[in-house]
């Protein structure tokens, strides 16, 4: 009698991309565990950055910035407003941060998500903290009226660390503002109709800080610092710590969200990098 044996049983196999899907931690952890990410760069590297300036013809001023698959588009608009009655002599300045199902599926239409409200009062924060312009330089007659600065960014495509990109962007957008000359007239503000604008009839933005800032996430609990974070490595990380700087290295924000450690040493490094970023990326805009 002819005995027989079993077949053996098929072997799985995945391709890389089903791997990722099934098992991302320990996927990102293959490529970490070598020094690099699965995008090629190292753990400290940082994604090609693109500044391009009044990008927006109908706005005040205007830039976009791209960060690796992240793109942000920001427009300034002036409008006449009245003053606060505890300030009369100053005017406004008005972050907004859309994060629309356009750039990303991640997001769902509807009010603003918690990420897109959390980037626009981190915004909000440093511009008024770092007191990056002096409010009543925005006043057009004391106790009547004032511009009312209307920051919008948009977020075209998204692929993670959405308040580096955001927060260069409105710097930028800051940086290219020119308002028309008003003239105020019983109790009416009047604006030259000029075609062509020259320091004659418009002005620019008296800067006094840039604040620009340097993102990082903690992955597993090795708690290995990852630069500039895309999207699919903010959503496997422990937490996130982000550090915004001015053009001096002077530390003008540092947050964290999520878990992690968050010992001296390595906020201190996140600190060093982000210095070192700044540095970059003010060149890059200095060169547009």
């Amino acid at each position: 009698m002819t005995s027989t044996s079993a077949a053996p049983s098929p072997a799985f196999t995945f391709s890389a991309s089903t791997f990722q899907k099934l098992h991302p931690a320990e996927y990102f952890r293959k490529f970490i565990s070598q020094g690099v990410r699965p995008d090629g760069r190292l753990l400290t590297g940082f994604r090609p950055t693109t500044v391009h300036y009044g990008v927006i013809s109908t706005a005040n001023g205007s830039a976009m910035v791209r960060v690796g698959g992240t793109t942000v588009v920001c427009g300034v608009k002036a409008e006449v407003a009245e003053p606060r009655l505890d300030s009369p002599d100053q005017g406004y300045l008005v972050p907004n941060v859309d994060l629309s199902p356009i750039c990303s599926s991640a997001f769902r239409p509807g009010p603003p998500s918690e990420q897109a409200q959390v980037t626009s009062d981190a915004i909000d924060r440093v511009l008024k903290e770092s007191k990056v312009l002096d409010l009543k330089d925005l006043c057009i007659e004391e106790g009547k009226a004032v511009w009312s600065l209307w920051i919008d960014v948009v977020c075209v495509s998204y692929d993670g660390n959405i308040y580096d990109a955001a927060l260069a962007s409105v710097m930028a957008a800051l940086a290219n503002v020119r308002i028309r000359k008003p003239t105020y007239d019983e109790g009416i503000v009047k604006v030259s109709g000029a075609q062509e604008l020259d320091d004659d009839n418009s002005f620019k933005l008296n800067l006094n800080r840039t604040p620009l800032s340097a993102s990082f996430v903690l992955f597993d609990t090795s708690l290995e610092l990852l630069a500039d974070p895309n999207f699919a490595e903010e959503s496997i990380c422990e937490g996130q710590i982000s550090v915004t700087v001015d053009e001096e290295g002077q530390i003008c924000a540092l947050s964290k969200v999520g878990g992690g450690s968050s010992s001296p040493s390595i906020l201190k490094e996140c600190v060093d990098r982000a210095k070192e970023r700044s540095k970059d990326l003010r060149a890059l805009m200095q060169q547009q």
